[in-house]
């Protein structure tokens, strides 16, 4: 009896808590808006700040990498100060870098805004997700995490509409100045609502950080400094290379072994959760690097305004919020492992077919593609969720929650910086190979006598390698959604490390009932 009872009650006692849920939502999507709303205003961003494409993508990546080093803090930091402290210093931490970020004069500022901003917002969503699990009973965690996974995907709907509006209306720098009121709002009412919670003493692993931090920092400026310095053959990247494997072989040791590692040995001996870490890796490479390839594809390539590349990268937000809307109702009935085949199989196909775009192509083919990853990325979100956190104790949620979103940072920011590279590669390459193939039939004046015409000769050369420049990135865009479609159709094999039968997929007990405590 007392077993059940317990099994029925939160594990947080908390107040006002429609308030606090929407607090909590709040400080979260102003995290992922903040992702997704900087993405249309990259190309404004870049003449701004005096940067190239190559390295504006460090706007994107250096928030991304500073988010995965924090983010094994999570736990020790909530047991060492308590959830009510460090989610408000969170929200305070990503506001004040948002007013910074606004402010910044160059790319360098910007990347160091960035960082701090990365930092604070690290937390932000997997601190929402702890509170709105351990907030609600073990019936109520499966509509908690439909409306958590919800939030997420209002970032993908308003991110794209309100960057492209401000951008246009205002200034790219409004994009970050609008986490402000929202900051300060939700900073309050946390620091109101969130019970205090006794100190756990317990020791940090920092040698186990330490070389976790410098594994995915090395490995990161690998990444991005590569393609402007002859990869291994500068100096600089064969030291970030060497830096990377010797700290990435050290912490894996160091994680294996240690007494009392990082993350508790407990999380990976569940195949479920290690499963799902997998799935939040890809989902975080394919979905955050098509939203950072797509808006210079529509503005630079198909020539959109800023309002209207919003408006076409909506329909991922679009499909994203009606298909979890809907599944949230009855993915309790299914076998998760099909719901995630289902995702990972739209999320391929979609991106298949954008593969097959076009230079000159209406708004219809865009919307229904963009239309159709939301729909498979949903069938992912969903499933995966649940799983990671199906069988786990109360106790492991908050260094559960932490890792999933690392492993989703990481493969967001792996992402990024691959497809940044191969995009950039491509074009080289492609331009080189069809400039040299250029001939008196493609274009429109006699390259014989293109001496005589003076200054309209030069004119129409450059008109010529626009065009050849134009096809070229065309040809890499559609390089890195084909690689990122067999991606996601490769991943499906893992789910068969994935077993029948869980909680997760079987209703009532969705979540680790309180009682394990």
């Amino acid at each position: 009896m007392s077993a059940a009872s317990n099994a029925q009650q939160p594990t947080m006692r908390v107040n006002h808590r429609p308030l606090l849920f929407t607090a909590v939502m709040a400080a979260m999507v102003m995290q992922v808006l903040d992702t997704t709303i900087a993405n249309v205003a990259l190309p404004h961003m870049e003449a701004s700040l005096s940067a190239t494409q190559e390295t504006i993508s460090w706007v994107l990546t250096s928030y991304v990498l500073a988010s995965a080093v924090a983010l094994p803090l999570g736990g020790w930091l909530v047991d060492r100060f308590g959830i009510r402290a460090v989610f408000t210093l969170s929200v305070v931490a990503f506001t004040v870098a948002s007013i910074l970020c606004g402010l910044a004069q160059n790319l360098g500022q910007m990347v160091a805004f960035r960082i701090i901003q990365g930092i604070g917002g690290a937390f932000l969503s997997p601190f929402a997700q702890t509170v709105m699990l351990n907030a609600s009973t073990a019936q109520e965690r499966p509509k908690m995490m439909a409306l958590f996974t919800q939030g997420v995907m209002l970032g993908p709907i308003a991110g794209p509409l309100l960057g492209g509006y401000i951008t246009e209306s205002y200034s790219w720098r409004w994009v970050f100045f609008i986490n402000v009121p929202i900051g300060i709002a939700s900073g309050c009412v946390l620091w109101w609502l969130l019970p205090r919670q006794p100190a756990i003493r317990r020791p940090i692993d920092m040698t186990g950080w330490v070389l976790v931090a410098l594994a995915l920092a090395s490995f990161q400026l690998m990444l991005d400094r590569g393609p402007s310095q002859d990869w291994f053959g500068s100096g600089e990247v064969v030291t970030y290379a060497v830096v990377w494997a010797c700290t990435a072989w050290m912490a894996t040791v160091h994680l294996v072994t240690a007494k009392r590692p990082l993350f508790p040995g407990r999380l990976f001996a569940d195949a479920n959760f290690v499963a799902s870490l997998i799935f939040m890796f890809l989902i975080g490479c394919v979905m955050m690097a098509v939203l950072a390839l797509l808006p210079g594809l529509l503005q630079g390539i198909y020539g959109y305004p800023a309002v209207d590349a919003g408006w076409l990268l909506a329909p991922r937000g679009l499909g994203l919020l009606a298909s979890i809307t809907l599944l949230g109702r009855w993915i309790t009935k299914i076998d998760p492992r099909i719901a995630l085949t289902i995702g990972m199989g739209l999320s391929g196909w979609s991106l298949w077919l954008m593969a097959g775009w076009s230079p000159d192509m209406p708004m219809t083919p865009i919307f229904l593609t963009g239309l159709l990853q939301g729909v498979g990325i949903s069938f992912t979100i969903m499933p995966v969720n649940l799983i990671a956190f199906a069988t786990l104790p109360p106790e492991l949620r908050t260094d559960a929650a932490g890792l999933t979103n690392l492993m989703r940072s990481i493969g967001a920011s792996i992402g990024i910086a691959v497809c940044t590279f191969m995009l950039a590669r491509g074009v080289q390459v492609n331009h080189a190979e069809m400039a040299a193939r250029v001939t008196r039939m493609s274009v429109p004046f006699d390259l014989d006598r293109i001496t005589t015409f003076g200054g309209v000769s030069e004119a129409g050369m450059r008109v010529v390698d626009g065009m050849v420049n134009k096809q070229a990135a065309m040809i890499g865009y559609l390089n890195d959604f084909y690689m990122m479609a067999l991606l996601c159709w490769a991943a499906i094999p893992v789910l068969f490390f994935v077993k029948a039968g869980q909680p997760a997929a079987r209703g009532a007990p969705q979540m680790a009932p309180a009682s394990d405590h």
